[in-house]
């Protein structure tokens, strides 16, 4: 059991990506496999991380377009494509603006419309959209995915997915969304569903034992618990 569990160890350090690791769990010592995956890459499952200081707007672009239309683009793609339509000493100095993502998405042949919207209108959001937040100072385009409850679920480029009490939000976002709308897009796509944060009182709330009322639900019967 030992020489299992270092082995198990030796690959989670090393195996940096998903992958499937053995794990002996079959009768006769038969092995069975379990996909994992990093921290880092459950961070940025579905987000495209930026790899620039001033790549953030075409990275969040890159993601909404690859994860909500199946548009076959990259941070790079987005990038030139914006810088065409775009003055690059402005870009290099300031990045990108929501204009210079509105001109790059139409000439592509979709639409990009901005909006103010109210707290209320912002709840109730249906697909994913482009937010700018001034983080102690620094402007900063990310993904909102969603909102449920008071949480804003954000996609950023920098620091994968995050969420937000709704107040602690709305003191870093402008009031304004970025929407990209035309033909393609996909209802259920994955941004829609971000994943739950990576806490340790998420992970042993998944593991409380069930009490006699909730098995009952599944069909236990009063005799069963005696």
């Amino acid at each position: 059991m030992r020489g299992l569990t270092a082995f198990v160890l030796l690959c989670l350090t090393f195996w940096t990506q998903a992958a499937e690791i053995p794990v002996v769990a079959l009768p006769g010592g038969g092995y069975a496999y379990k996909e994992v995956e990093s921290i880092r890459e459950r961070r940025f499952r579905s987000l495209i991380p930026q790899k620039t200081d001033f790549s953030c707007g075409a990275a969040s672009l890159a993601t909404i377009l690859h994860q909500a239309y199946s548009l076959q683009v990259t941070e790079q793609m987005v990038i030139e494509g914006m810088l065409s339509h775009a003055d690059p000493e402005t870009v290099r100095t300031k990045g990108f603006s929501m204009l210079d993502m509105k001109r790059y998405v139409e000439s592509i042949g979709l639409r990009a419309r901005g909006y103010r919207v109210s707290d209320a209108q912002f709840r109730r959001l249906q697909m994913p959209v482009i937010v700018l937040l001034d983080v102690r100072g620094y402007k900063h385009f990310v993904v909102m995915q969603r909102t449920r409850n008071d949480w804003v679920y954000i996609g950023d480029p920098i620091l994968g997915h995050k969420r937000y009490a709704f107040e602690d939000f709305k003191k870093g976002w402008n009031g304004i969304v970025l929407a990209i709308v035309g033909p393609g897009y996909d209802r259920t796509n994955v941004l829609l569903s971000p994943p739950d944060p990576l806490t340790a009182r998420d992970r042993m709330n998944a593991f409380q034992p069930l009490q006699d009322a909730q098995l009952m639900e599944f069909g236990f019967i009063q005799s069963d618990f005696f």
